[in-house]
């Protein structure tokens, strides 16, 4: 569905993305992490088709994305940054995106007011932050595109809204199977959203990987020890951190879950547990390991 290979982008002397080539399957949620500065807008940006590669191609559908206009039809960018014409209403901003997109859904876009329950009538820059977020997606929804990229799409929602449109966004996906790639720095909706995970770190595709998979491949473990260990013991498994809580060490280790826990229960402990991790804990483990101070963020 979508194919990105060797993708760089320089501005000026800075390279912002550096060499990244991943695929995203169509009807899946991907979900893009990265610190600040990572390069994850520009990255979005790209996909979309606003900023031309420097190096390397990307695809939709086997088709070059950038000044492509039949196929901008079927893809949508939703910044951080709303943007609306300053005296429009709804109804106005829905007049110019009926004009432009082919694909527009009247009735759709009816529907959808009964969802968000805001009057068409209203002038959208007088509106809150969240509600305009409401209506960026309200007018995107009714365009029905195949490929939604969104750059912190939940910023400014209440809980009640943020799960509706967490709703609607599974639902489109379910029902018409769109794509959806996600840059959000709220990493627990993320973990409910996302089917596939990519992290971002200084421009470069530092992992990618399933969800599912990537939970599976890092671990969380408890241990209390009889005796304490010789250091040097711990150099035959993977670990990305490890912190003594009273007489409880924890560990965080990278590797095939049987042979870590082979591994601890050699030293026959007095208590040896394996706790779930978060996609936030993975993250932040991850990046620890690339030189990220964690300290004091542990959970």
């Amino acid at each position: 569905m979508i194919e990105v290979k060797n993708l760089t982008k320089i501005f000026e002397d800075f390279e912002a993305i550096k060499d990244v080539s991943l695929y995203i399957n169509k009807g899946s949620i991907y979900g893009l992490l990265g610190s600040n500065g990572a390069g994850k807008t520009t990255f979005l940006k790209t996909l979309a088709g606003i900023y031309k590669e420097d190096k390397g191609e990307v695809f939709i559908d086997n088709d070059r994305v950038f000044e492509n206009e039949k196929l901008k039809q079927r893809v949508i960018f939703i910044p951080d940054a709303l943007y609306f014409f300053s005296s429009y209403t709804i109804e106005d901003m829905a007049k110019f995106y009926r004009d432009i997109y082919i694909t527009w859904n009247e009735d759709r876009y009816q529907r959808l007011q009964k969802v968000f329950k805001i009057d068409f009538n209203k002038k959208i820059h007088k509106l809150s932050k969240g509600m305009q977020r409401q209506v960026a997606f309200w007018l995107t929804l009714s365009i029905m595109p195949d490929v939604l990229i969104l750059d912190e799409p939940l910023d400014g929602l209440d809980s009640v809204m943020r799960q509706k449109v967490k709703n609607l966004l599974i639902q489109e996906v379910a029902e018409r199977e769109i794509t959806i790639i996600i840059s959000s720095h709220n990493l627990r909706e993320l973990e409910d959203l996302c089917d596939h995970i990519a992290i971002l770190h200084e421009g470069s595709l530092l992992m990618e990987k399933d969800m599912d998979d990537l939970k599976k491949d890092i671990h969380k473990v408890q241990v209390a020890f009889r005796e304490p260990p010789i250091e040097e013991s711990f150099n035959k498994i993977n670990v990305l951190y490890k912190e003594q809580r009273g007489s409880v060490m924890l560990f965080i280790v990278r590797g095939d879950r049987e042979k870590v826990l082979t591994h601890f229960n050699g030293y026959r402990p007095l208590l040896l547990d394996a706790l779930p991790l978060t996609l936030e804990e993975i993250f932040i483990y991850e990046m620890g390991d690339k030189g990220y101070v964690i300290e004091n963020v542990i959970f």
